[in-house]
């Protein structure tokens, strides 16, 4: 397995890494809905969105903002036309803590403008919320059998995960990511980094290397880290087009460590014991 991170597609446009990942997309794919009336797409997304308490409502609103601009781009729609079906299936969830998952839209079909805009807009029309904890490997577990019964067959499976801090709560999310890799899917980060940890916080200052060596991985997988708040519109473009993209021209990626662990995969569960004291919450 290879895990890769992304380097200058926000600062050297969209365009130029727009179809980087697409080579990378394993040869043989597997489908997850297998019934007969199953629609073609070119990839079935799960788009899901951290909630938790870490997240203030201006980053929950640029998060938010920043799906809503992409899915309507010209950039995105230019990838989805170019696309072996020139359709792609989407639900979109939120998370925060190990059982506290939320659809905010379930399964749709965006084959053009018209779909693309009623996707945006029913995801802008949800009310917003925020609750305690981080579980990435809730998440995870909660996105995998989405696909089953979609409704859709895709050439790719995608989990698109953001969120701006580590695993605390809920089972170990190595251990989940895998789980979820070995069912053929594959698993996108987008690490929100705009906080710098201090003393009592649970933020830390490596949340993208943690993304791209604890939570991401599959054919093609790839982590957009954003640093600033300027950058969620155009990082979450980038990350879209990425994701659907069905050509490739020179890759601006740069392979990351797929071996060993750069940092601890549990270091959220020990930072939330060292704050709160109380045993460990591997749930």
């Amino acid at each position: 397995m290879r895990r890769f991170r992304l380097y200058g597609a926000i600062a050297g446009g969209v365009a130029a890494a727009a179809f980087a990942i697409v080579a990378l997309a394993a040869p043989h794919p597997r489908f997850a809905d297998r019934s007969p009336g199953a629609v073609q797409v070119d990839v079935e997304l799960v788009i899901a969105v951290d909630v938790s308490y870490s997240m203030d409502p201006e980053e929950q609103a640029l998060q938010r903002e920043g799906y809503i601009q992409a899915l309507t781009s010209r950039e995105f729609l230019t990838a989805l036309r170019e696309g072996a079906n020139g359709k792609i299936a989407i639900i979109y969830f939120e998370w925060a803590g190990a059982n506290d998952q939320k659809i905010v839209m379930p399964w749709r079909l965006i084959d053009g403008p018209e779909a693309a805009d009623a996707v945006a807009a029913e995801i802008a029309r949800a009310p917003y919320r925020r609750a305690s904890r981080t579980s990435i490997s809730g998440a995870l577990k909660f996105a995998k059998p989405l696909f089953d019964n979609s409704g859709y067959r895709g050439l790719r499976r995608v989990i698109d995960v953001s969120g701006d801090g580590a695993n605390n709560s809920g089972d170990l999310v190595a251990l989940t990511r895998d789980d979820v890799l070995s069912a053929g899917i594959t698993i996108n980060g987008l690490p929100i980094m705009l906080n710098r940890p201090n003393f009592g916080s649970v933020d830390i200052n490596e949340l993208d290397i943690y993304y791209e060596d604890c939570v991401t991985g599959g054919a093609g997988s790839f982590v957009i880290p954003i640093r600033d708040r300027s950058e969620f519109v155009k990082a979450t473009r980038t990350k879209l087009v990425l994701e659907i993209a069905s050509r490739e021209p020179e890759a601006r990626i740069i392979p990351a460590s797929a071996d060993k662990p750069r940092i601890s995969c549990t270091i959220g569960e020990k930072m939330w014991q060292d704050r709160w004291g109380g045993g460990m919450d591997f749930r």
